[in-house]
């Protein structure tokens, strides 16, 4: 059985990119603050180096939307490839999200993007075949997660609490109306509280 994780880092006030994101600022103002517990701050302790470990686990797909992708809107004027450079950190097939068919973009290290225009639906059916039992990931960004959430595709949540207050931005919860998680593990840093949630069993 296929296990389907997602894993963001998040403000105390619920979101995990701040405002006005743009190609200079991907994350929005403000937003690389909830990162700086796995991006290099001195700060970090093994509890972060843990969760990094969480974070970086191998999957066998991973469904991410456009705005995850790229900061291209409308048809695909340029030749885009991801913020990540020549060889992204997926290592596997990774379906993104899009109104604009584009073909498949191969990198190194075995990630391909496939660009789906059928929606959340046909992207996750697409990882978890893809997946053949490794797992999917919901690698974000807002929207997607919102999706995933709301059709009870998530096995596994993990919550890296930043003590930032952003004030506005992108919010996974927002028209979330159940949780249906319990926390299986807690670690803390001075960066970040990171949970990880397990989907409550049905009979509970």
């Amino acid at each position: 059985m296929s296990d389907t994780t997602c894993h963001m880092s998040i403000s105390l006030d619920g979101f995990v990119a701040g405002p006005e994101q743009s190609r200079q600022n991907p994350l929005g103002k403000r937003g690389g603050e909830l990162h700086g517990w796995h991006m290099g701050n001195p700060r970090a302790t093994e509890a972060d180096k843990k969760a990094n470990g969480w974070l970086m686990r191998p999957r066998g797909a991973y469904v991410m939307g456009r705005n995850m992708f790229g900061p291209i809107r409308g048809g695909w004027h340029e030749a885009w490839e991801g913020w990540w450079g020549s060889e992204p950190p997926y290592h596997a097939p990774v379906f993104v999200l899009t109104h604009h068919a584009r073909e498949p973009i191969e990198m190194e290290g075995g990630t391909t993007f496939h660009f789906v225009t059928e929606g959340f639906d046909a992207a996750y059916a697409q990882a978890l075949e893809t997946a053949d039992g490794n797992g999917v990931d919901i690698a974000g960004g807002a929207s997607t997660v919102r999706q995933a959430l709301n059709a009870g595709m998530i096995d596994e949540l993990t919550l890296d609490i930043a003590p930032v207050l952003l004030g506005s931005g992108e919010g996974i919860f927002d028209g979330v109306e159940t949780f249906g998680f319990e926390p299986v593990e807690v670690l803390h840093s001075p960066l970040a509280t990171h949970i990880r949630y397990r989907r409550r069993s049905a009979e509970l």
